[in-house]
């Protein structure tokens, strides 16, 4: 089992059963954790509610197609999540297609396995680098993406799942606003929640990341949304 096949977590969608019992098979005995949807509405919502390393799809599926997929994985639920597509045709085209609608990488069936994992271990490595090197800073507050560390003037603090997730969109985002809508989708893509609940989850992050300290960072802008800034330095 290589350093990179152990623990990644990674999401099928692709309706012939053959190829995804010999994909789920080879995987799980490789040391992945395997998940497997055989059509797009299914695998859509399982990539939104879960976080995979990767994600394989398969061009031609019923219900919603692997490009329409892939789209609203990229544009309405903002899942950066490494996307592998795969498909019967071997055309320019195709790929073009794939490469447009946010897929990272393209292979065409019939495929070795063993290639098709060479091809998850470069899209894990590649993510889990990425993220491993990413550091958030605004003001004495700090996120260590890799680790999921918080701390702020040295002290380390506790968050919640989705208190985290808001953190690091209003992070990154740092100093613009981040509209109401925009985080919500951010957090939950298209299984948006009620009021109360972004209103009940602000309120933990605040009393998290603000209350312990002498100035707010985590500011409402009335009409428009959420803003992460030193209020003092601008």
């Amino acid at each position: 089992m290589t350093a990179q096949a152990s623990h990644a977590s990674i999401l099928l969608i692709e309706d012939n059963r053959d190829i995804a019992e010999m994909v789920g098979s080879y995987l799980e005995a490789r040391g992945y954790e395997f998940d497997y949807a055989a059509d797009g509405v299914t695998g859509l919502h399982l990539a939104v509610v879960n976080d995979y390393d990767a994600i394989v799809l398969d061009l031609m599926l019923p219900g919603i197609d692997g490009l329409s997929v892939c789209r609203k994985l990229r544009e309405e639920a903002r899942r950066d999540t490494p996307l592998l597509m795969l498909t019967a045709r071997d055309t320019q085209q195709d790929k073009i297609s794939g490469l447009d609608a946010g897929a990272d990488d393209y292979l065409v069936k019939p495929f070795d396995i063993r290639e098709l994992e060479a091809r998850l271990r470069a899209l894990v490595r590649r993510r889990r680098g990425s993220i491993a090197s990413d550091t958030l800073r605004v003001a004495d507050l700090s996120l260590d993406t890799g680790t999921l560390e918080v701390q702020r003037g040295g002290r380390r603090l506790t968050l919640t799942p989705i208190a985290l997730k808001m953190l690091t969109v209003l992070m990154r985002a740092s100093p613009r606003v981040v509209s109401r809508m925009d985080l919500e989708r951010e957090v939950w893509g298209d299984l948006l929640p009620d009021s109360d609940t972004l209103r009940s989850h602000l309120y933990t992050l605040r009393k998290t990341i603000d209350k312990p300290f002498d100035r707010p960072l985590l500011h409402t802008v009335h009409g428009a949304g959420y803003r992460l800034a030193d209020a003092d330095a601008d």
